[in-house]
């Protein structure tokens, strides 16, 4: 959909890989000026060349999505240099799996921290800037916010708590023409989970990987662009996107 989002102002949360990077690029190519927010640096760095080598608009900063002020002091700047918001993409997230009998409690803090109250903050920081543009904003959730497998309880109760959530802002913020789509992918071909501390479920998660063809961050980020391509009158709630071969 080439400048079909030209001149909107795009901000992307956990975009310094994966899915995040995809939906980026995909927003720039779409014409968006897309401000890109991760805690990898060098990384937003590279992306940032990328897009602008592809002729794209962006600029990156460095954000922890965990903490409220680095965001609040993200949103006075869009608010200062862009005066408006219009499509927030919360992306940031981790996956941390365990037995809930075996669970590091500073896990299930972290998952909470970063999938849902982060996501949280920005949405309601980010309010102020999308109301004057009417704006469009997407979280990221998972199959997990649908389906809780066992060994997944405090991922899927984060991911569970994004669905819930942003079907509650919908339901405040759609009269004022902001509209609030939920992302569920299934299993996608990226770093999330390469670093949980239970190794055993770290080499499950690999050995399923390889037993059907994942889908890519690019297929996701396509889904995204659908979503916040639609006219005003369009609100795509939901999309709940999973790989060919995947049962559940």
């Amino acid at each position: 959909m080439p400048n079909a989002l030209t001149s909107r102002v795009a901000l992307v949360t956990g975009a310094s890989s994966g899915i995040g990077h995809s939906i980026a690029v995909a927003l720039a190519a779409a014409g968006a000026h897309v401000i890109v927010g991760a805690r990898r640096e060098d990384r937003l760095t590279d992306l940032v060349k990328q897009i602008q080598s592809q002729g794209g608009n962006a600029r990156s900063v460095a954000l922890d999505v965990t903490k409220r002020d680095q965001i609040a002091g993200l949103m006075q700047q869009i608010g200062r240099e862009e005066d408006r918001l219009d499509i927030l993409i919360n992306n940031a997230g981790v996956m941390l799996l365990s037995p809930v009998a075996e669970a590091d409690p500073g896990e299930w803090q972290q998952m909470l921290e970063v999938n849902l109250l982060g996501l949280m903050n920005a949405c309601q920081l980010a309010l102020p800037l999308l109301k004057r543009s009417v704006g469009h904003i997407v979280n990221v959730s998972s199959v997990a916010g649908r389906v809780a497998n066992p060994s997944a309880g405090g991922y899927a109760a984060s991911k569970f708590g994004v669905v819930a959530f942003s079907e509650s802002l919908r339901r405040e913020v759609y009269q004022s023409g902001i509209r609030v789509t939920v992302i569920e992918p299934g299993m996608v071909a990226t770093e999330l989970g390469q670093h949980m501390g239970n190794e055993a479920l770290r080499r499950g998660l690999e050995q399923r990987r390889g037993t059907i063809e994942p889908m890519l961050p690019e297929d996701i980020a396509a889904a995204v662009l659908y979503a916040v391509s639609q006219p005003p009158r369009v609100n795509v709630n939901e999309i709940l996107i999973r790989p060919t071969a995947q049962e559940r």
